[in-house]
């Protein structure tokens, strides 16, 4: 089980063409890692993305890829937003 991968379907929420990213980690990699390979795929930053359910849940990126993917499965959408907790 060390070596053993997730599959996750990442769709880009914002875009309405829904472009998606299918990537293959290992089930012990830090989810927070995922977020930001995600991010930098589709070109948005990583600090101010966030990861949701097809549900629109969100998704507390401080757990394992194996965890999230037991929790809430393999088809997720990332959120880029512009200001989140932004200094005026």
């Amino acid at each position: 089980m060390g070596d053993s991968k997730v599959k996750f379907k990442i769709t880009l929420a914002s875009d309405p063409k829904l472009p998606f990213r299918v990537m293959n980690v290992p089930q012990k990699a830090p989810f927070t890692a995922v977020l930001k390979y995600a991010a930098e795929e589709f070109k948005v930053p990583s600090q101010t993305s966030a990861i949701i359910t097809n549900d629109g849940v969100g998704i507390n990126p401080a757990q394992s890829a194996g965890d999230i993917f037991l929790k809430h499965g393999g088809d997720l959408r990332l959120i880029p937003r512009d200001r989140v907790g932004g200094r005026q």
